[in-house]
């Protein structure tokens, strides 16, 4: 199958580099053409438009940063639907609201093509090696027919419902881990006269009721970061972070519900962010609140 990827940053290269590596046909599109230099030379072939690529390909994917991104790179004048694409499969993996897909699913059944969202769990690493966690919302007919595609990407997925389903299932997905990120530093600070190397402290955490699935693969990488050490490569950074945490809060406001520990984390990252660190992986995030002293945030 030819899959066409729209979206070349960490995760969407990640994607293309899987999907190359199992010996499908790949064309990629990016914004900003330097980011497709790599997967060029593993053997992708790149389109100058979203246009060209959604007209060579069967099968769209599309990993983007935001609603904005989406309505640029599907709506633009030379978008992924500016050309005909009747009978076409879109599937979209970016993290955002659940009304942004439901908008887009109809923009793209006037012309005729079909969409799904999977949202994922996990990073690059596991994207690299297909054991992503998808969360699919769409039809049934159309899932079936991307089912090929996301096995070769995601260990697990699972059809949560209609379109719209998958973002809201991402955005829950996501709330716990990134509250947890502040929620570490802060314990950790409770530590901070006891004479413990930081990588014994973080497998003490790992091995507890207080340490999520996260701790135990990205436990060494916080450790590291304990010790003064850079996290390398970046692999979800603070700006990302900070964006999630709006589109959930925002999602909260629609919803007429509070979430008042995502907002407070907010605040936070945006301190991070306001010290230069926005492009810092998040794994940095404990030994900077520690580095602050644990001193309150205004």
């Amino acid at each position: 199958m030819q899959i066409g990827i729209a979206g070349t940053g960490r995760m969407g290269a990640a994607i293309a580099a899987r999907l190359l590596d199992r010996g499908h046909a790949v064309i990629v599109w990016n914004r900003t053409a330097d980011k497709t230099r790599s997967l060029a030379a593993a053997g992708a072939a790149v389109a100058a438009t979203p246009q060209e690529l959604s007209t060579a390909v069967d099968c769209v994917i599309t990993m983007l940063t935001d609603a904005a991104a989406i309505e640029a790179t599907y709506l633009g004048q030379s978008g992924l639907l500016a050309g005909k694409v009747r009978g076409k499969l879109f599937i979209d993996m970016s993290t955002v609201r659940p009304e942004v897909e439901t908008a887009l699913a109809s923009k793209i059944r006037e012309k005729g093509a079909a969409l799904i969202e999977c949202p994922v769990g996990g990073t690059v690493g596991p994207a690299k090696e297909g054991k992503l966690f998808g969360f699919v919302g769409g039809d049934v007919g159309d899932v079936a027919r991307a089912k090929p595609v996301l096995d070769e990407l995601c260990r697990r997925v699972e059809h949560v419902g209609a379109v719209g389903a998958g973002a809201s299932i991402k955005l829950a997905i996501n709330l716990p881990l990134l509250v947890y990120y502040q929620a570490l530093g802060e314990a950790l600070s409770l530590c901070r006269s006891l004479d413990i190397a930081p990588a014994r402290l973080i497998d003490i955490f790992a091995d507890t009721s207080g340490g999520p699935n996260m701790l135990k693969v990205r436990g060494p990488a916080i450790a590291a970061t304990l010790q003064g050490k850079a996290t390398t490569p970046v692999t979800f950074d603070v700006d990302l972070i900070r964006k999630d945490l709006r589109t959930m809060l925002d999602e909260a406001a629609g919803l007429g519900v509070s979430l008042p520990l995502a907002a407070r984390a907010l605040d936070c990252y945006d301190a991070v962010a306001a010290d230069g660190l926005g492009q810092s992986d998040a794994t940095m995030l404990p030994a900077y609140w520690l580095r602050k002293g644990g001193r309150e945030v205004p």
